[in-house]
């Protein structure tokens, strides 16, 4: 699970830091000291969790929060207890009130894996073995007739699927748009459209006319 703690004070990155590092599934992917370093971090990949400070100049951080046309899950560390209500309406993961216990962190986190799944996997059968496939490493799905391709972390894996059955099993997960008749893909992925494509690790994938409105309203674009 990737995360980036934002926070005005470096003595709070240390501390999350030393915390996080007693889980081997959370990966720090940056430091940010205030909105607008988070907002150039999190526009660079793709993330799943952040540690948000309130009280930060220029931007505070719910002022960040909703900005974001999709935010990742949040665990709010602040020193001040009066925005913990407000915060919980945005729907964060937990608030914790500095100075936090290591034990108070892993409640937090304890949350965080009740409400996100930490391992959505599934198996596909390809080339006589079944390969497990981690969601969020999936990058797009592309419909080839009677069988389809799945990059995973830019690695085709072919398996005899239609597209119409990823199409059904990923609008559960959540995250996955189909952008043309041949390809869905992962949202945390793109990294930019550019006129009718969608440009993911290198990879230009067309939108196709009829999904375009569907997926610009999807991306609060």
């Amino acid at each position: 699970m990737n995360y980036i703690i934002i926070d005005d004070e470096p003595i709070a990155h240390r501390i999350i830091e030393g915390y996080c590092e007693k889980f081997n599934y959370l990966e720090k992917k940056g430091n940010a000291y205030d909105a607008f370093e988070a907002i150039e971090l999190m526009h660079e990949q793709s993330l799943d969790l952040i540690f948000l400070d309130i009280n930060m100049p220029k931007m505070n951080g719910f002022e960040l929060l909703r900005s974001l046309p999709k935010a990742p899950q949040v665990i709010v560390t602040s020193a001040y207890k009066e925005y913990a209500v407000e915060g919980f309406e945005l729907n964060v993961v937990d608030y914790l009130l500095k100075p936090f216990s290591f034990s108070r962190f892993m409640t937090a986190i304890n949350k965080l894996e009740k409400k996100v799944s930490l391992k959505d996997q599934f198996f596909v059968k390809s080339e006589k073995k079944l390969i497990n496939i981690d969601i969020k490493d999936l990058q797009y799905v592309e419909g080839c007739g009677n069988y389809v391709k799945l990059v995973v972390k830019d690695k085709p894996v072919i398996c005899y699927q239609k597209l119409s059955y990823y199409d059904e099993f990923l609008s559960q997960k959540g995250g996955f748009i189909r952008i043309h008749k041949s390809y869905i893909v992962n949202e945390k992925w793109i990294e930019s459209i550019e006129g009718n494509t969608i440009v993911i690790q290198k990879h230009s994938i067309p939108i196709g006319q009829k999904y375009k409105k569907q997926l610009l309203d999807q991306l609060y674009l």
